[in-house]
């Protein structure tokens, strides 16, 4: 094992080795192109390199070698190219400005570089400028660096300067990265500054800086977009950053957006849009487009479009890498691209360009595929595949190393013998390049693929090719000689052996063979079967082998060697031996074929134009014989003095006359059909060498390239070799010319010098050889020129201004040399300029010129350049001139001035070409001269400001200013005047004391600081608190007070109650705050604590003791000293119901409460209390008393029922006291003897009990006692019974007082004995009669004669009677039910308010029959709908709303809640905080300070109002101007406007804004010049401009006005045409509904839904129509209500005008409470409901349950629509009404509903759009110019109602007396009327008071009572309302049984009231029943009020005071028009008016 592992690892090692041995590779081939200085030079290090070390070159791109040239260039040992400094006169542009190249080479191959561009740039002068520039305010200034082109591409901007200072890309100032500076919101003060751009050359290193430019800046003037910068295409490489530059000027700014290819930019984070243009990074290849730039105002635009276009860098990948192959094989090369497209490949071997011929070829569209056929050695090499795209190039190579590749066996099978069907595989294993490919053969017989014969082959990871024959089933034909062959495109190999099949032998057929003379040929004898004996072979019956030639091997092969024609051919016979005397045989043929043998034959020496005869005869060989002759491989044409002749043996070739283009190998080919034979022999035609070309004398230019010519020819090709003899003179020795890279033999012979030095100068001589005759050569002789050269000049040189200067320049060269002076580009002319002087001197070889400058001046800071001239060339020298002088005074501005300080800046301009040493700055009172100067000397020249300290307030100082240089001080700057300001006060307010007020206030006062510290006048007072207390932060809170005089006085309010706070109080003045007095410290006040006692505990101890236990509250909620504590406690019964509270006092934490109800529950809270009063309470603690033994029963009844037994009945004891488990009852017979009662026991469900087997006529004594868990309790009284034989009806039920909440049902039991069984009968008092009580679906009497009441209402209660009655007697018992509803809206009341707080009281109204458990208290500000809810206990009557809004309004309003649940919410009141917004105060100077630029105003005179400041918002804008520049501020003391413009007037707008409101000031001021002198007042005159400017600012407002009216009566127009086209197809819809289905009203309908639906989807109330009746509950996910076309439809009368439909709205399950309120469906309310159908009048009150929907006649206009209009279709009589309308009145609001009381405003919007709903189907033609108005939206608040009918006038609208704070019915009327209905008359509806009283007045409402038509005159006072027994007994008496309607004529007179007054309000009708038909009654409308009403018959009247109508629905009034305006108004503020349009 180790073995092999070494072995592997030796292979790996060597094979490693392999590869690093043949390496080439690069180091970088990124290099593509090299820059660099001449002053500087450059070293380009070979980017290619091999392993082992590999051979470095270097070469141009055009191929040619490159050679060391000295001290120009060199190529060093190591590859490294060098390319020294030079002179602009050593400039060669094939060394300094070509490509060039690198090859690396090793035994791998040779690889090249991509061309390395190497480029020399030249010290050439340049100056750089900045161009000024204009800019409006605001806009955007763009200064550019003006670089000039020649020097553009190496010369980058570094920075720009600010007057001397390096400018910081920030705020808004930025440098682009092309090297613009952008200057964003230009202001004035930038036109004071210079702007210089610095610029550094790439290469040499060299910065300039460019003049100064000036900004000009102008105020905004109206103007379009002109564009500043902007971008042009350009193409960028993938995964750098581009900037887009685009900026604009204009007024108003224009607004940039960016488009690519027509759309938005997308949403990339790497897009970003700044100030100077679109940045993109991390460019990518999508990001390639068309973009534009559009810049926008008001007045027009303006765009750049440019192209970007983003490359990826090409990258070359060529596959294969590495390939080893043998010749002869196929050679794929891959070249895969990536990156730009539009590339051009190009293939290179061995650095070589490749050429396509037989054996490569290039395919693919780009070419990037390299296919080499038939591989040959030759072929091997480095492949390098090249992609070039304008200026990127990129490369990747591939090594090919091609071998012998003829395949070889390298393992194989040997012979065998198998049994049939015995399964063999043979294997056959070949070697070679490319690897072989394997097939089999049976006895020379190709193996057919079938089942039985399977092949395989795979090549191992070595290259081995192995191949499997799998014989699955051998039979015996399957035996034989197998042979495996291996081919390839090199050659073939192959290996035999045989197998032997077990089986009878026998010979297959053997077919004839053809053998080659002088070659060995195989016979194989194809025997088959084994075994077998012996195999022999015959020849003419002789046994072979006979001679030595021949070999018969083991397994049957013959081998015939050598083949001889005679001796081998004939026939053969194979003979096996099967058995030992049995044989078989075959025989065989043959034949024997001999190739041609060629003679040999030899060209003799030949010479130019002699004939030649050679010979080509074939000794031997089969005929026919086909003979050809070649030269050089190619086939030998006849012509061109060569002449072929063949014959059938021999071929001739004949040349006439010998030249040297018949010089080459020439090959005879001979071929027969046995074999091709060639000889090849090479003719050679020798020619002496001469000249065909000679040298002659000729001239060199220095450092140029030179070629001295020189041609010659002959055979074989002559050897030309150069000499030189320097000197002029007669050569004496000529030496031979070293062959470099700088001199080099052409391929002509010609000598080339490319780079020709002085050295070069003499004789050369050219001689030729080779070796035919004598050798020739010729001399000539090389001149070389000098062109003119600067070899001394200064590269830069100073002067002083005023001075004179010499500048020196000398050359040399080839006389003879002009030497140009230039200044700049200008050509010096001394004749014309008398300031300069030019003088020319000669100094040997030299030219010296000098230029004399008398004197030097500034404009001679350039470059001057001295050009040297003569016939051979031109050279120049630079000098840079610099003249120095002292630097021009900085311009000196004020930036801030304060009271003892100031701060200056300056601009440094002109430096006079030295650098600033120093400012200095003098200073002095103005009133003084300056040799009372201060001065502050050598301030650092790289700063440009300074701050100037210690000066006096209130000071006029005179400022100027120096600046130094190295040559001398600067005049003095223009002398500058500032005033400095005043300062903060130096001392504190005295005499500070503190005053507690309340628990959160403290009130302090102090006086004023005194006089000499308060520098200046007192504005005002900061006031700082903190408290003391452990725990705080320690830190203050300011609050500030204007000033008022020398004492003070302010209270702090909101402070932490009984907190200790310390108080400081600072003083200020304009210009500041004072120091602060020393902290006096004072406490709050107490107050009642803020939390509860923690962790109150309550245990039960006995049935009737319970002990509660608590913990102290937290010490910092206690908010004062502990008193003690209070514990509250009630009881809680079982009916709901609370019982008294009660409360303890105790100083301690725990309490023992005795005399508690037995088992019973109670409600405990804990509360503190300091000297303040009751802190809060701790939440409901529950506890129940433990059982004691009950008390006795309530009752007891006891009747005989038979002659032997009685009935016992009784009721369940009034305290329980627990549970009962039992009733034990007790039955004696005083007269029976018997001492103990016997006892009976019944569950405690049971209260009666018969007892049986008595007897007849014996009295007995009967009691009943409870039992609880506790024990039997006390028994009841006794009562006594005898048996009777007459059994009468007796109650054994009990009558009394039962009580409940109203929607449950109830059970009235009468349950009765008596023989026969008693009849039963209920009736309900009603006024003074009894009404009996109907069964319907409201009431149900059961079979033991128990009264049902379902979902109980108000008018549920009364007096209900049971009659039991059978043929013996009677019996009765009267229950009083009490139904209890929740209570009545309290009166709410405003107590007190404060600047946080409201203080509400309140008196509740009646609480509806059950105990008030609370108060639900909601507000919002005056202005919301979000209402706040606070929960309240019961016994609270006030209440103290904090943390409010200073200075707002409020809305409040209150609902008490009881058992049953939430009732009416209260009239909302609303209150306003104390407060209001903010005042600015007159005496308050605003401005502080003004300068050029700057204004501080101040802002303490706003005064809060009493809340505190929450923003301060300032506009400011010079005059004349349309915009406003803003600031936002929360600071009340002191602001600063900055970047104003100097000498400017300006307009000023405030608003302070605190939660009250905002306050406005406004103010006009102007800067100061520049000088800081004031500039006049604006003249009042104003120009025609001025007139026009006004006009226009007038007629803006009034067009757009007038546009704005237009446009938005267009928009309305539309909205209601598509608001009736959506009505109209409703209509459509609506009735193909109802007349889809005509049944009759009372006709059930069974199954699901029939028909279609109609979904009218409003906002908040959806209305489904359906085809279906019967009763359909909706889940809790819907808000619809189910409604047929059938109820629609319905016939109730033929004379009636309309039908109703009422929707019942019932709980699911009717006995778990009360139902969803419908009273206000909101959105995302789930109102649970159902349909029934009434033809029935509908009843509804306050408490009512149920929807109406009225239909009524389409012939009749609409012009009310009302919410509770409906029609009663009874048999008494009609109500008629005429409306064509759909109505909707909500008659139930519930328990929900309660719990979220809502305002009349938005049930009022509820019911709008719920009535639009209804209307849709009948209403479109008076929506069309109609508009809604809702007048009235109640809930009735009655008991009884009544409903009386009567006339009224016109109205065009209605009104009712209930209030509108109540949810529930909304009326709406539709105005103006038509003037047909004005005679018709309407009916009217009342409503009806809550409560039943003895009289009509006593039964109004509170708000209806104050109406002067309901007042009685003469009438008694109200009683007070007794229990509910007394209103029910009311009822009885007041209510006639028989009569529910009487229907009155129109222009009746109301009943017992009278008549109206013509302009008074009408008298509320009633409507009762007559027995004439409905036609009597006219319809009635609004109509004018009658002249006179006429009384009606007594007999239709009825009792005037008679309560008339048993309908509980509460129906709403319409009153005339007059009427109705004036109840508007006078309802007070119950009445309100809905708009909807």
């Amino acid at each position: 094992m180790w073995l092999v592992t070494f072995f592997l690892l030796y292979s790996l090692r060597k094979a490693h080795a392999e590869d690093v041995g043949t390496s080439l590779y690069f180091v970088n081939d990124s290099i593509q192109q090299v820059t660099f200085s001449s002053t500087v030079g450059v070293v380009i290090p070979c980017p290619a390199a091999g392993s082992p070390s590999a051979v470095l070159r270097w070469y141009l791109a055009t191929g040619d070698d490159i050679y060391d040239v000295p001290h120009i260039r060199h190529v060093h040992v190591n590859g490294t190219l060098q390319l020294y400094p030079f002179s602009p006169s050593a400039f060669n542009s094939f060394i300094h400005d070509n490509d060039y190249f690198c090859t690396a080479e090793n035994s791998a191959g040779k690889i090249r570089s991509p061309n390395i561009r190497v480029k020399a740039v030249f010290r050439e002068p340049y100056t750089v400028r900045v161009e000024d520039q204009r800019s409006m305010r605001g806009n955007v200034a763009v200064f550019k660096c003006l670089i000039p082109s020649s020097v553009q591409e190496y010369v980058s901007v570094v920075s720009w300067e600010k007057d001397t200072v390096s400018i910081i890309p920030e705020n808004r100032f930025f440098i682009t990265s092309y090297g613009g500076l952008y200057i964003s919101d230009v202001q004035k003060e930038d036109a004071l500054s210079t702007y210089r751009c610095i610029t550094k050359h790439k290469y040499s290193g060299e910065t300039r800086q460019s003049n100064g430019a000036r900004l000009s800046v102008s105020d905004p003037a109206e103007s379009i977009p002109t564009m500043l910068d902007s971008f042009q295409s350009r193409e960028v490489s993938a995964g750098r950053p581009v900037e887009l530059p685009c900026i604009a000027s204009g007024y108003p700014n224009p607004a940039v957006r960016w488009i690519k290819d027509g759309r938005p930019l997308p949403t990339d984070s790497r897009w970003t849009k700044r100030i100077t243009g679109l940045s993109i990074s991390e460019l990518r290849v999508e990001d390639s487009g068309t973009y534009i730039c559009e810049v926008t105002n008001t007045f027009g635009s303006a765009e750049v479009t440019g192209t970007l276009t983003v490359i990826d860098p090409l990258r070359v990948t060529l596959t294969p890498k590495k390939l080893k192959t043998g010749i002869g094989s196929t050679v794929i090369l891959s070249c895969a691209l990536s990156g730009s497209p539009e590339y051009l490949i190009r293939w290179y071997r061995n650095t070589d360009l490749v050429v396509v011929d037989d054996y490569i070829s290039i395919r693919g569209i780009s070419n990037e595929t390299l296919l080499i056929t038939a591989a040959q050695k030759s072929h091997s090499g480095a492949y390098q595949c090249f992609a070039t795209r304008k200026s990127q190039t990129a490369q990747d190579f591939s090594i090919i190393m091609l071998e012998d590749g003829t395949p070889r066996i390298v393992s194989s099978f040997s012979e065998k013998v198998v049994n049939p069907g015995e399964q063999f595989s043979l294997m056959c294993a070949a070697k070679g390049a490319p690897p072989p490919t394997v097939t089999w053969a049976l006895d020379d017989e190709p193996i057919p693929r079938d089942s039985g014969h399977r092949t395989n082959q795979y090549t191992m990871s070595d290259g081995t090719t192995v191949s499997h024959m799998n014989v699955t089933s051998p039979q015996i034909k399957d035996g034989g000689v197998y042979r495996c062959t291996a081919r390839n495109s090199v050659g073939s190999a192959e290996y035999q052996a045989r197998i032997n099949v077990r089986g009878p032998p026998s010979i297959r057929a053997m077919k004839n063979i053809t053998a080659v003379a002088g070659r060995d040929t195989f016979i194989n004898c194809r025997v088959i079967g084994y075994p077998y004996y012996s195999i022999k072979w015959y020849k003419d019956s002789l046994l072979l082998p006979d001679n030595h030639r021949q070999v018969v091997f083991e397994n049957g092969t013959l081998k015939l060697m050598d083949v001889q024609k005679g001796m081998d051919e004939g026939e053969y016979l194979c003979s096996v031996l099967i058995q030992p005397q049995l044989s078989i045989s075959q025989s065989v043929h043959v034949t024997v074929k001999v190739p041609p043998l060629i003679q040999p034959f030899e060209f003799p020496p030949a010479s130019i134009g002699q004939l030649l005869y050679i010979p080509c005869v074939v000794s031997s060989g089969d005929m026919p014989i086909h003979i050809t002759w070649r030269k050089d491989g190619h086939v030998i044409l006849s012509g061109s003095g060569v002449t072929i002749e063949s014959k059938e043996f021999m071929s001739s070739l004949q040349i006439s006359s010998v030249s040297l283009k018949h010089n080459g190998n020439y090959t005879c080919i001979a071929s027969n059909d046995a074999a091709t034979v060639s000889r090849e022999r090479q003719l050679i035609v020798r020619v002496p060498p001469r000249f065909v070309v000679q040298p002659n004398n000729q001239d060199g230019i220095y450092g140029k390239a030179g070629v001295l010519n020189c041609s010659v020819d002959g055979y074989p090709p002559p050897k030309v070799m150069w000499k030189h003899a320097k000197g002029s003179g007669n050569p004496q020795q000529y030496h031979p010319i070293p062959l470099t890279g700088r001199i080099q033999i052409l391929p002509n012979s010609s000598l080339l010098i490319r780079h020709v030095l002085e050295e070069d100068i003499g004789y050369y001589l050219c001689q030729a050889s080779n070796g035919v005759g004598t050798d020739i050569s010729k001399s000539m002789f090389l001149t070389v020129k000098i062109p003119a050269m600067i070899t001394s000049h200064p590269n830069t040189t100073i002067a002083i201004k005023g001075q004179t200067k010499e500048l020196n320049c000398t050359a040399r060269g080839e006389r003879p040399i002009i030497i140009r002076w230039e200044k700049g580009d200008t050509v010096i002319d001394p004749d014309r300029n008398m300031r300069y002087a030019i003088t020319t001197k000669d100094n040997g070889d030299e030219v010296i010129s000098t230029l004399k400058l008398k004197p030097a001046d500034r404009g001679d800071s350039v470059f001057f350049s001295c050009h040297a001239i003569n016939s051979y060339g031109e050279d120049r020298g630079l000098i840079q001139l610099t003249v120095q002088e002292p630097p021009d005074p900085p311009e000196l501005e004020i930036r801030e001035v304060k009271a003892r300080s100031m701060n200056l800046r300056w601009t440094q301009r002109f430096d006079g070409n030295s650098i600033i040493t120093g400012f200095d700055i003098e200073y002095k009172n103005k009133s003084d001269s300056w040799d009372f100067k201060q001065s502050t000397r050598n301030i650092s020249p790289t700063i440009n400001q300074a701050n100037i300290v210690d000066l006096h307030p209130a000071s006029v100082y005179s400022i100027r200013m120096y600046s130094f240089n190295k040559i001398g001080r600067s005049e003095p700057s223009k002398e500058l005047t500032v005033s400095t300001e005043e300062a903060a006060p130096d001392g504190p307010p005295m005499d500070v004391t503190l005053q507690p007020m309340t628990s959160q206030s403290i009130q302090v006062t102090w006086k004023a600081p005194k006089k000499e510290l308060q520098n200046g006048v007192i504005r005002g007072y900061q006031i700082g608190y903190r408290e003391n207390s452990p725990g705080s932060n320690g830190q203050y809170s300011i609050v500030e007070m204007k000033a008022t005089g020398d004492s003070e006085v302010y209270t702090l309010d909101n402070l932490k109650k009984f907190a200790q706070y310390g108080v400081v109080v600072q003083a200020f003045n304009r210009a500041g705050t004072g120091p602060s007095s020393s902290e006096i410290n004072a406490t709050t006040l107490e107050d009642v604590p803020s939390q509860p006692p923690e962790n109150v505990r309550a245990i039960s101890i006995t049935s009737d003791v319970a002990v509660i236990s608590w913990s102290e509250p937290p010490r910092s909620t206690l908010n004062g000293v502990l008193k003690g504590y209070r514990v509250i406690f009630w009881s809680l019964y079982m009916d709901g119901e609370w019982g008294e509270m009660q409360n303890i006092t105790t100083t301690r934490e725990r309490v023992e409460l005795r005399g508690m109800e037995k088992f019973t529950n109670y409600s405990v809270q804990v509360l503190a209390y300091t000297q303040a009063g009751d802190g809060v309470r701790s939440s409901v603690l529950y506890i129940q008393t433990k059982e004691d033994i009950p008390g006795p029963p309530a009752g007891i009844k006891a009747v005989p029922s038979s002659a032997s037994s009685v009935v016992v009945s009784w009721l369940p004891p009034a305290k329980p006291n627990g549970i009962i488990r039992k009733y034990t009852i007790f039955c004696s017979s005083p007269g029976s003897g018997q001492p103990a009662p016997s006892e009976y026991e019944t569950s405690p469900d049971q209260l009666f009990y018969r007892i049986a087997h008595l007897n007849r006529g014996q009295q007995y004594m009967l009691w009943v006692a409870a039992v609880t868990s506790a024990g039997r309790g006390n028994i009841s009284e006794k009562v006594t019974i005898e048996p009777a034989g007459k059994a009468p009806a007796k109650i054994i039920s009990f009558g009394g007082t039962v009580t409940t909440p109203w929607m449950k049902d109830v059970r009235l039991p009468c349950n009765s004995v008596g023989e026969p069984v008693p009849a039963i009968k209920w009736t309900k008092d009603s006024e003074d009669s009894a009404i009996p009580v109907t069964v319907d679906g409201h009431r149900l009497i059961q079979t033991n004669g128990t009264l049902v009441l379902r979902s109980v209402k108000a008018e549920d209660s009364g007096y209900y009677t049971c009659t039991a009655t059978n043929t013996w007697g009677f019996d009765t018992i009267i229950i009083n039910l009490l139904v209890q509803v929740p209570p009545d809206q309290p009166r709410l009341t405003v107590s007190k308010t404060s600047a946080s707080s409201i203080t509400l009281a309140w008196i509740p109204g009646d609480n509806g029959g059950s105990s008030i458990r609370g108060f639900v208290l909601q507000y919002s500000v005056d202005n919301s709908e979000e209402w706040k809810d606070v929960f309240i206990s019961s016994s609270e009557r006030s209440f103290k709303l904090e943390s409010l809004k200073c200075g707002t309004w409020y809305k409040v309003k209150l609902a008490a809640k009881n058992s049953v649940g939430a009732g009416r919410i209260s009239e909302i009141i609303e209150a306003k905080t104390h407060g209001r917004e903010p005042s600015f105060s007159k005496d308050q100077h605003l401005f502080t300070h003004i300068n050029s630029t700057h204004a501080r105003l101040n802002l303490q005179g706003w005064s809060s109002g009493g809340c505190p400041i929450t923003a301060i918002v300032l506009e400011y804008r010079p005059k004349g101007n349309w915009v406003w520049q803003s600031l936002r501020t929360n600071s009340s003391s002191e602001v600063f406007l900055t970047e104003l413009r100097e000498a400017t007037w300006y307009e000023l707008r405030m608003k302070a804004c605190n939660s009250a409101g905002c306050g406005n000031e406004s103010a006009q001021f102007a800067t100061l010049d520049y000088d800081g002198s004031t500039i006049p007042p604006i003249k009042s005159a104003q120009g025609e401009g001025d007139d026009v400017k006004k006009l226009f600012t007038i007629a803006c407002p009034v067009i757009l006005a007038t546009l704005g009216v237009a446009l938005l009566f267009i928009i309305r127009k539309k909205r209601k045409e598509k608001r009736l086209k959506r009505l109209r197809d409703a209509k459509s819809l609506a009735e193909m509904l109802i007349s889809k289905n005509n049944r009759s009203f009372d006709t059930p309908v069974k199954g699901p839904p029939q028909g279609p639906r109609l979904h009218i989807d409003i906002p908040r109330v959806q209305l489904l129509i359906e085809d279906k009746e019967g009763i359909k509950q909706l889940g809790d996910d819907k808000a619809t209500i189910p409604v047929t076309d059938t109820e629609f439809s319905q016939a109730v009368n033929p004379q009636s005008f309309c039908t109703g439909v009422s929707l019942h709205h019932p709980a699911l399950i009717q006995n778990t409470g009360p139902l969803i309120d419908m009273s206000d469906i909101r959105p995302g309310t789930n109102p649970v409901s159902r349909k029934s159908v009434k033809s029935a009048h509908s009843t509804r009150n306050r408490y009512s349950s149920q929807w109406t929907l009225t239909k009524c006649q389409a012939s009749t206009p609409a012009r009310t629509l009302t919410s509770d209009w409906r029609t009663v279709g009874s048999q008494h009589g009609i109500t008629v009404t005429e409306s064509d309308s759909y109505s909707a009145s909500l008659s139930q609001d519930t328990d929900k509903g309660r719990n979220s009381m809502v305002s009349t405003e938005s049930a009022s919007s509820t019911y709008e759009e719920l009535a639009r709903a209804y209307e849709h189907a009948k209403l479109e033609e008076q929506l069309q110019h109609a508009k809604f108005e809702i007048t009235e939206c109640f809930i009735s608040d009655s008991s009884s109602d009544q409903m009386t009918t009567g006339t009224t006038d016109n109205a065009d609208s209605m009104t009712s007396m209930s209030t509108p704070s109540e949810p529930g019915i909304c009326r709406f009327t539709a105005s103006p009327p038509k003037p047909q209905d004005s005679e018709r008359g309407k009916s009217v509806a009342v409503p009806i008071p809550h409560r039943a009283s003895k009289s009509d007045y006593c039964n109004l409402p509170l708000y209806a009572k104050s109406e002067a038509f309901f007042r009685k005159p003469g009438s008694e006072p109200c009683p007070v309302v007794p229990p509910r027994e007394a209103s029910i007994r009311g009822l009885a008496r007041a209510y006639p049984a028989p009569a529910r309607h009487l229907t009155l004529e129109p222009g009746a007179k109301p009943l017992g009231l009278p008549p109206p007054a013509p302009a008074a309000t009408t008298l509320p009708q009633r409507t009762l029943p007559m027995p004439s038909t409905t036609s009597a009654a006219a319809p009635t409308t609004s109509a004018a009020p009658a002249p006179a009403a006429t009384e009606p018959p007594a007999a239709e009247r009825g009792p005037s005071h008679s309560k008339v109508g048993g309908s509980r629905d509460s129906l709403l009034e319409m009153s005339t028009s007059g009427v109705g305006r004036s109840q508007k108004q006078g309802a007070g503020a119950y009445s309100k008016s809905y708009t909807l349009v």
